[in-house]
């Protein structure tokens, strides 16, 4: 213990509060709450004997702390959330990644709300709903509810009505075509309906149709009724599993080192999902003190919208009524029933999921640093091939020669390390080899030893091979290379014509197949473009006015020429840097090959 500890020590206040732990830099490393301070932070700095192994290892990293005064145990548990939600302490337990989890979100801070997807904080005057580990089932969610209620997707209000208004996905507030009011109305179904209180939001619907049908105004009664409809469709398909309203049930389960939180969503006794969460800092926890952990962070970043919380583990009764008083939610431990089997539902959810990741990290092992090892160990590499870059050549011909290069780390892509060249020596005139010998010297040429890859690996057989060493070799480069061909998929290995085969059920063969068509698919792609660039400007040569960048832009705005010879010179002339001069000039001389087309 150092002197500034031991003299703030002496001056901790009698208080509840927040207190932070801080390293040598600084760095916030551990956030906790006290009902009293002075009593909480003095128990960490006297004997350890009773100090967990992770307890002793904060301790021994701390320098310093500051505490944070507040004016009770409710207050003190909110900061102390927001502290971990901002800070992410090492020694705390926290959601994994939690800051990257979707949320949906209604933005009822504008004239006209809209439901978005957002992983950013909430804007003034927001609901939101989440957070959800899976974006996919987000992105579903969202295009659900946009269905059932056909609110505004634009970001600023239009000044004509536009498809989603044809295709009634919007009311189009935009140009009074709804009121307000009548706006209003769908979006509270929608904020009740992302609640989970889809009985109510029936009830409210049908009333409000009724009463819109007895005043004979049919139009919004018939866009009430189908919303009616569209909620009790996915009412019908949920399943009542209790008659106890509003719940959520919380189950846990360990593996290994690894805790996976699961929670289960009851409204009006219907189970309308579930989500799991991935729990770090856990080492040397009680089951109880990880069950608090989550709910304090959980809770802290998704408006609660449950009567009572249902957990797997009784928390000791001070907690317990902290929380309530926070959460305004009854919350128990149930032994047996309905809820009871709840919450083993959720922990048998939780294991099989915690067991699935398991898998699914092994089996990603297997196919990237344990297909490297076993590349070595076939290859007779000198060390494994952590850093692999591969190339190929595409042409037409021998026409837009290009070279790719992709690069595999630890058995991944690595994307920003992927590399396209426009080869020169071989236009014309389909020289794979010439190629080769071309890409591979614009590469290595002035690199160092300890800029080069472990392994290089060309697409083709021998002879590709041979082309590549040549140059590589006369630059003094050691680093292994290998041929990859496609018939067979033998690897060729300098200094040797007999090929090595690879086990064709192994993890090698599978990485050396993907890093080939990788490299594939990257140079047909960019040659693709320059071909289609250069149908582009062949066919528009002629037009007075069109140059290069006109002919660019023609195409980034149309995508292809078939759709610029379909364009009238309207269209043409809203292209950027485009004119009225331009389009007629462009429009006339495609209509004249359209003609000449026709007559041959």
């Amino acid at each position: 213990m150092n002197e500034i500890i031991r003299e703030k020590l002496k001056l901790l206040p009698d208080k509840p509060g927040v207190y932070l732990m801080k390293n040598s830099g600084g760095k916030i490393i551990y956030v906790g709450k006290a009902v009293v301070l002075k009593n909480r932070v003095r128990q960490y700095f006297q004997s350890d004997k009773n100090h967990g192994a992770k307890v002793k290892a904060m301790v021994a990293k701390t320098e310093d702390f500051e505490t944070i005064v507040t004016a009770n145990e409710v207050e003190a548990l909110i900061l102390e959330c927001n502290l971990i939600k901002k800070y992410r302490p090492r020694y705390n337990i926290s959601l994994k990644d939690d800051k990257s989890y979707p949320y949906i979100e209604l933005t009822l801070g504008e004239d006209f709300p809209r439901i978005i997807v957002t992983r950013k904080p909430a804007q003034k005057g927001s609901r939101r709903f989440g957070p959800f580990t899976s974006g996919l089932a987000v992105k579903e969610t969202t295009e659900l509810l946009r269905k059932i209620f056909p609110l505004r997707t634009c970001r600023t209000l239009a000044k004509r009505p536009c498809l989603e208004f044809h295709i009634k996905r919007c009311p189009a507030p935009c140009v009074n075509k709804i009121s307000r009011e009548e706006y209003f109305e769908i979006v509270r179904a929608a904020e009740k309906f992302l609640a989970g209180k889809t009985g109510e939001v029936e009830r409210d619907l049908t009333a409000k149709m009724t009463a819109a049908a007895e005043n004979l105004n049919f139009e919004t009664a018939a866009r009430l009724r189908d919303i009616l409809s569209a909620v009790k469709k996915i009412s019908e398909k949920q399943k009542i599993v209790t008659d106890s309203g509003n719940l959520d049930a919380i189950g846990i389960a360990r593996l290994n080192s690894e805790v996976c939180a699961q929670i289960f969503f009851v409204r009006e006794g219907k189970v309308v999902g579930r989500d799991n969460f991935m729990l770090t800092g856990t080492e040397e926890e009680s089951d109880e003190k990880i069950v608090a952990e989550f709910m304090k962070q959980y809770y802290s970043r998704s408006e609660i919208s449950a009567d009572e919380i249902l957990l797997p583990v009784e928390l000791p009764e001070e907690d317990l009524k902290l929380a309530e008083s926070w959460l305004k939610a009854k919350i128990i431990s149930p032994k047996r029933g309905t809820k009871f089997q709840l919450v083993q539902m959720a922990r048998e959810n939780a294991e099989k999921f915690l067991t699935e990741t398991t898998l699914r990290r092994q089996m990603k092992t297997s196919k990237t640093s344990g297909a490297v090892e076993e590349l070595q160990k076939f290859l007779n590499l000198p060390v494994p091939p952590v850093r692999m870059e591969c190339f190929d050549i595409s042409h037409n011909q021998g026409s837009e020669t290009v070279a790719s290069m992709v690069v595999f780390e630890n058995g991944m892509p690595d994307k920003k390390s992927y590399r396209r060249y426009k080869i020169r020596s071989a236009e014309g005139k389909p020289d794979d080899f010439l190629s080769m010998r071309e890409v591979t010297s614009r590469r290595y040429g002035k690199l160092t030893a300890e800029e080069l890859p472990d392994l290089i690996v060309i697409d083709g057989g021998l002879g590709q091979l041979h082309s590549a060493l040549e140059i590589i070799r006369s630059f003094g480069h050691k680093v292994p290379v290998v041929g990859l061909a496609k018939q067979f998929e033998l690897i060729f290995v300098e200094g040797s014509s007999d090929p090595v085969e690879l086990p064709r059920d192994g993890e090698s063969l599978r990485l050396m197949q993907r890093i080939r068509d990788e490299a594939h698919r990257f140079a047909i792609t960019y040659h693709r473009k320059l071909r289609r660039a250069r149908n582009l400007q062949s066919e528009l040569d002629g037009a007075v006015g069109i140059g290069e960048k006109r002919r660019s832009a023609l195409l980034k705005y149309f995508g292809t020429m078939e759709k610029i010879k379909a364009a009238s010179v309207e269209d043409l002339a809203k292209v950027p840097g485009m004119n009225r001069t331009a389009a007629e000039s462009l429009a006339t001389k495609l209509k004249l090959q359209k003609s000449q087309d026709k007559n041959v």
